[in-house]
């Protein structure tokens, strides 16, 4: 068993737990980490499957270290060879916080070390270890004092999931837009809305969570090479996936945006993931926007009039995703924004509100639900 630990942007805490949990997994949570123990199929089906998690990575251990002869000794005391292979490549980077030990290429330095000497004496290598072989990402991470020793098995972030050929300006991470997806509890049973698309990623995400399909199913990861994940099994967890995908559910996907070269750019990422004919993209302004059935999301990240002179234009744009909800009392309204009259403007109160990231800035994600 490994202890395993998914990475979660800052807010998003539960939400990767909630998905953690439901692969079968028990959850500890911290911040910006939800930790759970899992064996090596556990690392091949959270990579699979967490759509909101940045990525997984396997705690080789944690303690507390002030001095370097410490960091040395007890990181040359855990079992790096359990998971290191003779020849694997394991180059190793770090952060440190509010730590006496705040050299941070000191600290990767002495980790390096320690490591070289565990894996020589488990592996019975004289002269240099030779490094060819498997990628294992080191990052020692100190936060007051506390040691945190991880190797990645993800490779690239899990939020490259290989559909995004061309984005825009300000592109939304699609582990985010799933998050945004998952935190609306909409399921693919009624029509769902982005009026502000840009590249599509939300709506892309919607489907892909509507039609159950693995968000890790077009990629590759970087423990797909190890020694210790057995060769067939990211093969029969693919195949798994495949079975278990809804590529037949029927659903009401509609994604627009003002901007018509970003309608494109949607449309080209849709038809790369295989959701070119189910996802309805049209280029048109919010304010045509109308709603055709009972009840629906809307989910949306709008521009947030950060810069002068689109201020009047978006406050008119929150205005009327009020009027339409207000016409429209089944229908619930998810917007992230970091605009901070949006209650004001949308005339009401919003259900619930949370604070998120998008990128350095800091949103809220107002959540408005419709009637039952």
């Amino acid at each position: 068993m490994y202890q395993l630990l998914a990475t979660s942007p800052m807010g998003l805490e539960a939400v990767v737990a909630k998905e953690v949990n439901e692969l079968g997994y028990e959850t500890k949570t911290e911040n910006g980490r939800v930790l759970f123990e899992g064996d090596a199929r556990a690392i091949v089906r959270s990579n699979l499957w967490l759509r909101t998690a940045d990525r997984v990575k396997i705690v080789v251990g944690r303690f507390y270290a002030t001095t370097f002869d410490q960091l040395f000794e007890q990181t040359k005391a855990l079992p790096w060879e359990d998971i290191i292979g003779p020849q694997g490549s394991f180059p190793v980077s770090g952060k440190s916080l509010k730590s006496k030990l705040f050299s941070v290429p000191d600290c990767q330095a002495i980790v390096k070390k320690a490591i070289v000497e565990r894996l020589k004496k488990a592996h019975d290598i004289k002269g240099w270890i030779d490094e060819s072989g498997a990628l294992y990402k080191v990052e020692v991470s100190i936060l007051k004092d506390e040691v945190l020793l991880t190797i990645d098995t993800s490779g690239a972030g899990l939020h490259k999931r290989g559909y995004r050929l061309a984005q825009g300006a300000a592109p939304m991470k699609e582990t985010l837009a799933a998050a945004l997806v998952r935190l609306s509890n909409w399921n693919g049973d009624t029509p769902f809305i982005d009026p502000f698309c840009g590249s599509g990623t939300i709506a892309i995400e919607a489907a892909m969570i509507a039609q159950n399909i693995a968000p890790g199913f077009n990629r590759e990861f970087a423990s797909e090479e190890w020694d210790i994940i057995p060769e067939e099994m990211y093969e029969e967890e693919r195949i798994k996936a495949d079975n278990e995908a809804l590529y037949d559910k029927e659903i009401d996907i509609t994604a627009s945006d003002i901007d018509p070269e970003m309608i494109k750019i949607a449309q080209n990422n849709a038809t790369e993931v295989g959701f070119g004919d189910l996802i309805k993209f049209k280029q048109m302004n919010v304010h045509d926007l109308t709603l055709h059935a009972e009840k629906g999301a809307i989910v949306g990240n709008p521009p947030y009039g950060e810069r002068i002179g689109e201020r009047d234009e978006v406050e008119a744009m929150y205005k009327y995703l009020g009027e339409l909800i207000k016409e429209n009392p089944k229908w619930s309204l998810y917007i992230m924004t970091s605009y901070k009259e949006f209650e004001v403007l949308v005339g009401k109160k919003a259900t619930k509100r949370r604070k998120l990231f998008n990128g350095y800035l800091e949103c809220t994600y107002y959540q408005y639900w419709g009637e039952r």
